[in-house]
């Protein structure tokens, strides 16, 4: 059983039904019923951010039902992500990419994501 933890990103795309847009190994991560995929509370508050200002449609509502849909299992940011962030590069300026980053180096996850930035970080594995 694999644990990997989704960006924003992989959230939006199922939510919209683009998982086709997602390499073949991260869609097979996303389809196989023994990964356990992880949403960090950090990604909620970058949808509920972007839905504010207009950037994405997609709402409360949808967003509990992508968590539901997928199989999500929600994992809070605590102060042990937050104080990964001290050791963390600035390759990546987007406070919400680098709290997600920060989850996934504290909890040892590898990400699945299509940003290139991340891949510049050695800390963290990212699947995609």
């Amino acid at each position: 059983m694999e644990r990997v933890l989704l960006d924003t990103q992989i959230i939006y795309l199922a939510y919209r039904g683009e998982l086709h847009k997602i390499s073949r190994a991260a869609r097979e991560l996303m389809e196989d019923p023994d990964t356990v995929r992880i949403v960090s509370s950090i990604s909620i508050i970058e949808i509920a951010v972007k839905f504010a200002i207009g950037k994405l449609e997609m709402d409360k509502q949808s967003v509990r039902e992508a968590i539901r849909d997928l199989r999500l299992t929600e994992l809070g940011f605590e102060s042990p992500h937050a104080f990964e962030m001290f050791s963390l590069p600035l390759h990546h300026r987007d406070p919400f990419d680098r709290m997600i980053l920060a989850t996934a180096v504290a909890e040892k996850l590898p990400i699945v994501t299509g940003d290139r930035i991340f891949r510049r970080y050695s800390e963290v594995k990212v699947i995609w």
